[in-house]
Formats: C-alpha cells, structure tokens, sequence
C-alpha cells in the first residue's frame, strides 16, 4: 500500500503536487459519456475505513472555511465557502461535510452541505439572526473511493464514464473553531447604482448591475414570464414567454417626442401639381434586430442594391453593409445560450448571445460585430419554426416546429403530423442532431393563440372538414377551440352565439383566451363591440366584457396586445385596456380631432375624435399607438400621429403629428428610444433622448464691488437631427419637433402657442472656495439664450457655472467662465457750497410800498382836480 504523506503546513505548491497525482496520474482512461449506467455494488462511502476495505493509496487532507463579512449586521446573509484540499477529481464528490455554527446563546445549528462534482467546493448561505460572538467550525469525515469507474459520482459496473485504477482514501480533516461578529447596525454593499435618467450610451458598465432590468434588447425573444412552468410540455424547460403580445420587457422607452435623428428611405408626402391635394405613401426601414445599441435591417439602397445593414441606434452612424446577393444576412431572432454544464460540474459563465434567423429551412447565425455568418445549418424537413424560449443552464434555446408527413402517414403510427422540439444551440450541421423531443401531434399548425405558461392553446377555426357539423355552416356562430400545445388534441370545443370580430384578435394569456366579439346573436344587440374570455384549463367562460362606446367601438384593429395584466385594443373609438381577471374596462383614451370636418368620426354628440386602428407597441410602462383607418382614403385626414400613453392610466404623455398608413408599425423600443416608419414622408424616425451643449459668458474684465452684471449663455440640442437649435421644455416639444421636421407653423395651426425653454441652474465658487447660489433661469425657447443679473458680494475672483440637467428630452450639460471682482470705486469728496443771501422778502416789501405810494399819489392828485 503506497501512503502519500503530506505536511498541512507546507506550501501551497506541495498542495497542488498531491492535487496532480490525486486528479491526472491516477485517472487512465477518460470518456464522459451521457448514458444510463449500471451501479457497481460497492459505492464510495465517508467515514473511517470499513473492516475488508483497504486502499491503494491515503491522502492526506486539508479542510478549509472562508466566511463573511466579518463584522456582519443582524439579519443579514453570511456567505460560507468552504473545500477540501486535494479534490477527489473528475465524476466524484466528497459527502457530508459539517459546518457546526454555534451562536452567541449556546444554540449549535450543523449544515451539511455536499461538494461540488471533482472540485471538493462547497458553499451555503445562513442568516445571522443573534447580536453577539459567533463560532463556526468545518469537519471532513475522509472519504473511501474503490478502484473503478465513475459517472455521476458514483461507481458504475459498465465501462462508461473515468476508470480510477487503484482505490483511495482521503483522511479525515477539520478547522479550527472561527470567530464572527455579529453587530446590531447593518453593513452596507456596493451602493446602489440608480438607473441612468441622463444620456447614456453602450457599452454599460459591469459595475452598474442594476441597470440590466433595461439593457433589454429587441424584439425581446424568450421573456420569463410569472405564471406557472410549463410542465405539461417539457418539464425541463420552464422559462416561457408572458405578456408577449407587443410588449417589450427590460428596456426604456421615450418619454417625449424629441426627435434624436432621421433618414429617408423612400419617396412620399405631397406630389404637387397634377396630382393636387393627393399624397403618396411609402415604406421606409426599421430594423429588425436591435442589439446592443445596433441595428440590423435590410435595406433597398438607391440604385436598387439590396443590403444588409447594421447602423447606431443613437446616432445612425453606419458600421457595415453587406450585399444580401453576396450572402448577407439580417438577424430576426436575438438568442440567449447559457453555458452548459461540464459533466456532472456546475455552469458557469454569462449566457452567449447569438443573433437568428430561422427561415427556407435554413438556421442562420449572424455574427453580430462583422455581420458575417458565423453558422449556417439545415433544418431539413422543417423549413421554420417559432422561437419560444432562451432555456436554463445547460440547456435551449428551443425551437417548435409542426412536420408534415405527408396524407400517406395519416394513418400510420403516430399519425401524419409531428412536433419537433429542437435546438439553435452548438453547430451541428443536421436537425437529427439537434431534435430534443419528436412526438405526435393532432394539428397541421401550432395553435393561433398560445399561452406557454400552462402549454394551452386557442383557435376559432376548424380542426378538420369532418369536425365542421352545424357550427361549420352558420355564420352567427363562432367555433371556439381550446388544445393542448404538447400534443395537439382539442380539449374543449366550444360554441359561441356571438359574431366574432377577427380571429386575429385572439389572444392567449394568464391562463385564458380572449377574443373580440361585435353582435350577441342570442340579444341582436348593435352597441359598441366586447371581449369573452374562457378558462383555458376547464373551458368554462370567465368572463364578458363591459362594452366599448356606441357606435365606433365595434370595429378596430386586427390585432391585440396584452401587457401588465391587460388586454388593449385599438378601436375607431379609442384605445381600451381591458382587465384580464375580470373584463372590465380599466381605461380608455380618445383623440379629439383638432379641427372640424377632419374625418368622419364623431360621438354621439357630434364631438369629432381621430380613429385608432393600430399594432400598438408596449414598453417601460407606456404603450405607443397611432391614428389610422381600414383603406384610409385621400386626401389624408389632417392631425393624426404617434401617441404615447401611460399604459397603466391611459394619461396622455406626447404626441407627433407624424403622418401614418394602415400599415404603419412602431419598430424598436430599446435603449430609450423608439424607431417609427413614417409611411406618409418616406422616413425612419429615432425618437428618444439626445446630447446637449450648455455656454455661459462673463465681462472679460474686472468689475467693481458692488457692481451687478449680467451672466449669458445658450443651453443647444446637440442631436443629430437638428444640432445647434434651442433646448425646449418638455411641453413644447411637439411644437418644436414640428416646426423643425413637419413644416408646420412654430406657434401651432391656430397662431395660439408659445414655445417655452429649459430650467438653467446658475451658481459661483469663490477663490476661497464659498460657494453661491445665484438661481435658477429659463432659457428662451426660440433662440436657447438665458442672462441673469448678479452682484458678487465681496471681492475675489469668482468661477460662474451654468449647468441643465437631465430631463425626459435632453442629455445633462454644463459650462464654466470666470469673472474677477476688484475694489469698489473711490468716493470722491464734495466741497460746500457758500449760499447767497436770499433778498426776496426785503425786494417784494419795497416793491409793495412803492406801489402804494404811487396809489396814494394818484388819489390826492385826483382830489385836487375836482375841488377845480
């Protein structure tokens, strides 16, 4: 019998010596092999040697605890990390360690956790829920391995997995008892990093973990959603898509209508003379895939070349094209692969991102920096399928796909129709390769409506000719049909005397179906149109909707969006949210038409309002939508546009005036921002935050104390769809954006607006370092320029900052000037003044008495003459 010895308090180097002879020399023969195997009858075990047992080798070990924080605060995790040197190598583990955790009151609690396969690691969690002096301590009972081969960590009777060829025994070890202290104040992390509400631009920085709940990208492929697994399918896959319809989770959406920037990518608008008052409407770009602050279209470039382009979000900067005619290829799917687990050890890693497209039978994989193919395989016989989860650890994505074995196979084993279950992951070059489940299935097609967390789904056509009976031949009459995704069968058939509006306004979630229904049969009624939903797991009703508005809220969209636990639909009415769990009508959102005789639309009342009838999008709490009408007719009715709306209350938050077609869609919303095909005018439009540029002046010399002065700026948008024009508030954001990109009058259709502009903050830091709040002033909203008066208190030199922050438009920014303070001017004294005499009173006295003289004069003189 060999003995290794070894000295614990040798070198880390004599540590992994004994490693290297316990993992490599001893183990011969390596081959992992994913197969059921047969036990051996005698199995490692821990504890002291059993009578009979002896072993080739015994190796000396080394128990080690690691825990913390140290000090900790009451009620907060202590993290434990614990192993044992050397490991027991590939497909073994080590059993029933012991971490004795003693607390200040006496009480002993044991975990026992076990070890990670081959590498003896081992780590748990544990409230401290005492103030006062903790013990912990970690025991190793030593562990016997017979000779043999191991998969799984246990020992197999077959040739599978590695063959160890002689028997060890690992010793026994133990710490020492370890002191933790537990203190009644809390001890803070990291602090939190809040998510960005300035301008911001990827990449985002590993540091600001909290701002993965909005680095979503787009479309957003495989959201977890909250209800229950998907067990009834594949138990093993259980993260499926909730509120899927529209809604894009884990992303920011634009909460103003700043314009970031814009590109034409087809003719439109008015066409002038011959055709008069008459538009032509287009179809510009939208990309296809967002990812990681790119986009990825396929473009038809003037001169007829048809590229694949991938461009900034933020700034439309190109970064490549490739002609589709030389290979290139534009992602529509965005993949999440999480690493796969190593044997029988745990994952570890970020899941890798690969930009899809599944399509022509072919799995394409995009790299997503050069846009060359990093993959192109065969899915032959399939020719698509419907992404429907990232997977888990080791596991997915997934796929689903419906084969079609031809009428032959109709009635052979298993039927003539079969769901595939297969993966995107790795490269092999077959769907054989790749199939995770091939089962029969009753439908030529998935379900029209499916709701993955319970694997139901719904349809109102007819499962086959043979099924059509009655329900088949009556109009008035909708067939409803529940089925289980998994395999196909109907489960409940369901009849419904109600005429239903479009099947394309099914929709299956949180364990229902809904539809939009416009006339009961059995009442005739003629008011606005409803919802029914049906339990999908007992095919009972449950619900009927309160009704929507005579007389446009019978008819709407072909579509359906559900989101935040509702239902919403665009009818010529409004838009309405609909409760899931009850029908009711949460709220609904008119638009008031802005001049008479714009369109035909009007209530009851004769108030007019602008139709909806749009795939709305859903995002951040807010839900976009748009005006428009089934084959809207010319000219275009005036003052339709984008919306966004708060999509839980239905408040009105912004609106552009951006002309708009029945087939117009909201693409993106990520980063921030939203990108929209404007049909009417041919261009793509970014919507969402942008950079600003803030100036601030000063006199060039010095002023007196005592003196007030002015202090100037401009606060610009920087964005690159209109650089150096004035910041405005959010308020007249729509009337700017209007005026700068729609033609439209700056003071709005009726002369009767004011554009307003943005809050500056002014404020001094002295040469002593005193700091000064000078105030707060408004920029003009036309020109961008603010001033502000200020007398400086005291002498010095001063350093004058303007800063703007961040709002819902505009990126922060700031500037800095100086001004210099001197001494206040010299007083220069004024001599007195000697004040004459003032003769007035003795001049009018004399000049009062020579007047009576002269008065006396007269009269005597007159006396004289008569006594003649």
């Amino acid at each position: 019998m060999l003995k290794i010895i070894g000295n614990r308090a040798k070198t880390t180097s004599a540590v992994f010596f004994v490693l290297m002879m316990a993992s490599v020399t001893l183990l011969a023969n390596v081959s992992v092999q994913p197969v059921e195997a047969q036990l051996h009858a005698q199995q490692p075990y821990t504890g002291p040697l059993k009578t009979g047992d002896t072993a080739d080798i015994t190796i000396p070990t080394g128990a080690y605890l690691s825990f913390g924080p140290n000090p900790i605060g009451l009620g907060q995790p202590i993290l434990l990390n614990l192993w044992v040197a050397p490991c027991p190598a590939t497909q073994r583990t080590f059993r029933d360690y012991k971490v004795t955790i003693t607390k200040p009151d006496g009480i002993k609690n044991v975990l026992t956790p076990e070890s990670y396969t081959a590498e003896a690691t081992a780590w748990a969690s544990y409230i401290a829920d005492q103030v006062g002096t903790w013990k912990l301590k970690f025991d190793f009972p030593g562990m016997y391995f017979p000779a043999g081969y191991y998969l799984n960590y246990n020992r197999v009777a077959n040739t599978s997995g590695n063959i160890y060829i002689w028997s060890m025994y690992f010793e026994p070890s133990s710490t020492e008892e370890q002191t933790l202290t537990v203190q009644s104040d809390m001890v803070y992390s990291w602090p939190p990093a809040p998510l960005p509400t300035d301008y911001w631009t990827r990449p985002a920085q590993p540091m600001n973990r909290a701002w993965w709940s909005i680095l979503g990208n787009w479309p957003s492929t495989g959201y977890v959603g909250g209800g229950p697994t998907w067990d009834e399918l594949y138990p093993d896959t259980n993260t499926m898509w909730s509120d899927r319809y529209s809604f894009a989770p884990w992303v920011q959406g634009p909460n103003s209508a700043h314009i970031l920037w814009k590109r034409q990518g087809a003719i439109g608008g008015l066409t002038g003379g011959p055709a008069g008052i008459y538009s032509i409407s287009s179809s510009p770009s939208s990309p296809s895939v967002v990812y990681a602050g790119r986009c990825y279209e396929t473009v038809t470039k003037p001169g007829g070349d048809s590229v694949a382009r991938c461009y900034d979000l933020r700034t439309g900067e190109i970064f490549y094209e490739k002609p589709t005619a030389q290979g290139g290829v534009t992602p529509t799917i965005v993949s999440y692969a999480y690493p796969a687990a190593a044997g029988t050890m745990r994952a570890t890693g970020a899941p890798s991102v690969e930009l899809l497209t599944i399509s022509g039978g072919r799995l394409l994989k995009v790299n997503p920096w050069t846009g060359a193919l990093s993959g192109n395989y065969s899915i032959s016989p399939l020719t698509t399928g419907t992404y429907y989860t990232n997977g888990g650890p080791g596991d997915g994505p997934y796929v689903l796909s419906v084969q079609d074995l031809g009428a032959g196979a109709a009635n052979a084993t298993g039927g003539r129709y079969r769901l595939i279950n297969w993966t995107t992951r790795g490269s092999s070059s077959t769907l054989t390769a790749r199939i995770v489940r091939n089962t029969s299935y009753a439908l030529s097609n998935l379900p029209s409506a499916i709701d993955f967390n319970t694997g139901l789904g719904a349809s109102i056509r007819e499962r086959a000719s043979e099924d059509r009976g009655v329900t088949g031949e009556r109009n008035d009459i909708t067939p409803f049909y529940i089925y289980s995704l998994s395999t196909g069968q109907l489960l409940y058939n369901i009849t419904v005397k109600a005429y239903y509006f479009s099947g394309s306004t099914l929709v299956a979630d949180h364990g229902k179906a809904a539809m939009c229904f416009e006339i009961e049969t059995d009442t005739g009624s003629l008011k606005g149109g409803f919802f029914r939903a049906w339990d999908l797991t007992t095919g009972k009703l449950a619900w009927t909707s309160e009704e929507m508005e005579y007389p446009w809220g019978e008819f709407g969209g072909y579509n359906v969006q559900s989101a935040y636990g509702m239902i919403f639909w665009s009818s010529y009415d409004a838009i309405y949210a609909f409760d899931w769990d009850t029908g009711k009508i949460v709220w609904k959102y008119r638009s008031p038409s802005l001049a008479a005789f714009e369109g035909p639309y009007y209530t009851e009342n004769g108030t007019g309002f602008y139709p909806f009838r749009c795939d709305s999008a859903i995002a951040d709490g807010k839900i976009y939508v748009w005006n428009c009408e089934h084959t809207e007719s010319q000219p275009y009715v005036r003052g339709w546009g984008l919306y966004c709306l708060n999509v839980t209350t239905g408040e009105f938050m912004w609106k552009l005036s951006l002309g708009v077609t029945e087939s117009t869609a909201v693409g993106a919303i990520v980063d921030g921002y939203l990108v929209y095909g404007c049909n009417k005018d041919g261009y793509m439009y970014v919507i969402g935050k942008g950079k600003t540029a803030t100036t601030v002046t000063a006199p060039d010399v010095s002023v007196p104390l005592g003196t007030a002065f002015t202090i100037k700026g401009t606060v610009l948008d920087q964005s690159p769809a209109q650089p150096g024009t004035p910041c405005v508030s959010r308020e007249s954001m729509q009337l700017q954006m209007e005026y700068l990109h729609l033609q439209q009058p700056i003071d709005g259709i009726w002369h009767n607006e004011t554009i307003t502009g943005v809050p500056v903050s002014l404020s001094a830091l002295g040469s002593d370092g005193t700091y000064y709040d000078i105030g707060t002033t408004t920029t003009d909203g036309y020109y961008g320029t603010f001033s502000q008066a200020w007398t400086p208190p005291k002498q010095g030199t001063f350093k004058i900052i303007a800063s703007f922050a961040s709002d819902d438009s505009y990126g922060s920014s700031g500037a800095a000037t100086a001004v210099t303070v001197g001494p206040a001017p010299a007083v220069t004294p004024i001599p007195e003044q000697i004040v004459p005499a003032d003769y007035t009173m003795t001049i009018i006295g004399v000049g009062i008495a020579v007047i009576i003289a002269f008065a006396i004069g007269i009269a005597i003189a007159v006396l004289i003459l008569r006594k003649r």
